[in-house]
């Protein structure tokens, strides 16, 4: 018989992964929290058109990645390949806009269909903050600053701030002209895909991972010499925004962004310490999607972290902090003791202790090394001997780093546990 195993690229997580994970999450909550920022929670399915409207026909999520079928009613639908659309469609649906400027996050797993490698997944997590009626580089700046700063919450080491400015739709359609002009003479000299986007998507090969492509774009000319000069003052005022917060940033004159909604600013924090997937961090403004999809003109700027590759780069960087250890590892055994173990165990949860209860039924000898490898504070021992005499057993597993042995074990009675554990 076939093993049942997961779809490529669609990964599980595992217990000692998942408090690594709810720890960071914590993190990223406390200060979501503490900057007026509500959680909004959005379907993992929507209507395809959602994603057409929104991210954009052309653009390689849409044309090649999404994971698009029909229903049981003939529906197009679609795994959410990214946050910021079913963002935008939520709060027009419940008319949260009417009610002046919003700040959201988001959070959970988007499914994008390519190669998986490390730090892509076909599943994959992503944290992120939509702010919608904010229209100012300052609000750019205050987006920034929260990411910059769960990142150093994080401990987290050479990190890169990129920056760039993609103008207005005008200033972008100056351009688009220019540079499709230059491409033209070059298109022989292009990879494949750069040559399919030529008249479709042609900002996106500033953006192209091939090398050769690279070299020849160090002619093309610069997005930001068609800008115009509102454009440009708003960028140069962003900058010094960043100055004055003493967030280190570098101008990337070729950072796109790979979806079509992005206009003014656009960002990412990079590290060298991933390879090709060096982006933890995404996003920038993004003023005509609300309208795309049926509201009113409305200002908005958001980002998302990559889960995945941001809890690779803690593990790079030795950040990882393993979960907790229990305070109490219960050693049980007997007909009469092991139904006792269960009980007293939930009495001390309930009176906040974290305690972990052996259920193997082996003997003490082998509870005893299971209780050491726990790193529990204290354990907890009852026999058939101890429970005819309404006691346990109490060990001090670990005291100043030093084990003791197991000759320091006091009784004492069940009626006095949780006072006594209590009170260290």
């Amino acid at each position: 018989m076939t093993k049942l195993k997961t779809l490529r690229g669609m990964n599980d997580l595992l217990p000692e992964q998942t408090a690594h994970w709810q720890e960071v999450e914590d993190l990223f909550r406390h200060h979501f929290s503490r900057a007026g920022i509500g959680e909004i929670r959005t379907p993992l399915m929507e209507t395809t058109d959602l994603f057409f409207r929104g991210i954009g026909e052309l653009t390689d999520v849409v044309g090649k990645e999404m994971y698009t079928f029909f229903d049981r009613g003939n529906r197009s639908c679609t795994l959410r390949p990214e946050g910021t659309a079913a963002v935008v469609r939520s709060v027009l649906q419940n008319g949260l806009l009417s009610q002046g400027p919003k700040r959201f996050w988001y959070g959970g797993p988007m499914f994008r269909y390519e190669r998986p490698q490390a730090g892509r997944l076909r599943q994959f997590h992503q944290i992120g903050v939509e702010f919608f009626g904010l229209p100012t580089a300052r609000d750019d700046a205050e987006l920034i600053a929260l990411a910059w700063d769960i990142f150093s919450a994080l401990k987290l080491k050479d990190l890169n701030l990129e920056l760039n400015t993609l103008g207005t739709s005008e200033d972008r359609e100056r351009y688009r002209s220019e540079l499709i002009k230059w491409l033209e003479k070059k298109y022989d000299f292009l990879d494949k895909d750069s040559q399919e986007r030529v008249y479709k998507n042609p900002l996106r090969i500033l953006d192209s991972k091939d090398s050769k492509t690279q070299q020849l774009l160090n002619d093309a000319p610069c997005l930001y010499d068609s800008l115009s000069e509102s454009s440009k003052n708003r960028f140069l005022d962003l900058q010094k925004i960043l100055n004055t917060l003493e967030i280190p940033f570098q101008i990337n004159k070729r950072l796109v962004r790979g979806l079509d909604y992005y206009c003014q600013t656009a960002f990412e924090i990079t590290t060298d310490q991933l390879g090709s997937q060096k982006t933890i961090c995404g996003g920038g403004r993004y003023d005509g999607l609300v309208q795309e999809l049926g509201g009113s003109s409305t200002p908005s700027v958001g980002w998302a972290v990559g889960m995945e590759r941001l809890m690779i780069l803690l593990n790079e960087q030795n950040l990882y902090q393993k979960k907790d250890s229990p305070d109490v590892y219960f050693i049980n055994q007997g007909i009469s003791a092991e139904p006792e173990a269960l009980s007293l165990t939930r009495k001390l949860r309930t009176a906040g202790l974290n305690v972990e209860l052996d259920s193997s039924a082996s003997s003490f000898s082998k509870q005893f090394k299971k209780a050491n490898k726990s790193n529990a504070k204290w354990a907890l021992i009852i026999g058939e001997e101890e429970f005819s005499a309404g006691e346990v057993r109490i060990k001090k597993l670990k005291f100043d780093g030093e084990d003791f042995k197991e000759r320091n074990i006091s009784k004492i009675e069940i009626s006095k546990l949780i006072s006594i554990l209590k009170s260290y």
